[in-house]
């Protein structure tokens, strides 16, 4: 088990919480798949999913995340269970089987969820009471997007999630075909007329490229825990969900932020109200950075972000 320990204040006292495991898998599992969105930033799929007859599996939970990318979970209440190699075998199944999936998807969310679908950012989720080091290792030498969280029980109430490990990959589906290089990530394909994000960075001003260097710099700084992922309209900057995502134009950088507008000074030119507006990223708070100063104004609610999510 993890050296996390959380304690109650109550007046002068500190009293530890016991932190424990789940009794049994099937507990964990329906704990998440209830509030797979508040946890995770994954739309539930469906639980326990049949592989068929021929890899004779059950996949623990689908999902679809806050960047239309597919989402494995599997559990563990154990280190020294399996869980790593598993849900490697079902990740190569999904990627098998993208159809079916879309399937999936169009029936639960419609047919234009079904096709934004990310194939690029597929993601196996692992969850489990720890990881040895060796599953940590292991983890960095796979090119595939794989992350390990721990969780952590503490009462009746109290639900941990760590992320102890993340690797992240260009293009997972290239991946899966041996093409990609861990270090040197695929390019994202533009959607129709639109281009890339990659695409409006490397047409940007010079200035607005510094720009973007510094404020991603900024947020990768903010933690440990913090994962760059470049999709095909944006950059998000996540540690479990999506705290920050970056879009650039020649002149610009607009930044999407989890954080109540109703919390902020609105500033106009700078910041604005974008809960009923549509947008690339995700976050109900945009920001406007033209220059330097604008990124100093807005290093407090980066860091406000990364702390509340």
């Amino acid at each position: 088990m993890s050296d996390v320990q959380l304690f109650r204040l109550a007046g002068a006292s500190a009293v530890e919480l016991p932190g424990r495991a789940a009794t049994v898998e099937k507990h964990l599992q329906t704990l998440i798949e209830s509030q797979m969105q508040a946890f995770l930033g994954v739309r539930f799929l469906a639980s326990e999913y049949a592989t068929g007859k021929t890899h004779r599996g059950r996949i623990d939970s689908l999902g679809l995340d806050e960047n239309a990318c597919p989402v494995i979970i599997e559990y563990k209440r154990h280190s020294n269970e399996n869980v790593i190699n598993q849900g490697l075998f079902y990740l190569d199944w999904l990627l098998d089987h993208r159809a079916e999936f879309q399937l999936l998807v169009m029936q639960k969310f419609g047919n234009e969820t079904a096709n934004a679908i990310d194939w690029a950012g597929t993601r196996l989720l692992c969850i489990a009471a720890d990881f040895t080091r060796y599953d940590e290792h292991a983890v960095q030498q796979i090119p595939r997007n794989v992350e390990l969280i721990r969780y952590k029980l503490f009462g009746d109430d109290l639900l941990l999630l760590d992320l102890v490990n993340a690797v992240s990959v260009g293009d997972a589906a290239a991946a899966k075909a041996g093409e990609v290089n861990v270090a040197a990530p695929a390019k994202p394909k533009a959607l129709g007329k639109d281009k890339t994000a990659e695409e409006q960075l490397a047409q940007a001003h010079p200035e607005t490229r510094k720009l973007y260097e510094a404020t991603a710099s900024y947020l990768l700084a903010l933690g440990d825990d913090v994962q760059e992922k470049q999709l095909k309209q944006y950059m998000a900057f996540r540690r479990l969900k999506n705290f920050a995502c970056i879009v650039p134009y020649k002149d610009k950088l607009l930044v999407m932020l989890k954080l109540d507008p109703d919390t902020v000074a609105i500033e106009a030119g700078f910041s604005r109200d974008v809960r009923n507006i549509g947008s690339w990223g995700t976050g109900d708070l945009e920001l406007t950075l033209r220059n330097q100063n604008d990124l100093a104004r807005a290093l407090p609610l980066l860091e406000r972000s990364y702390n509340e999510n």
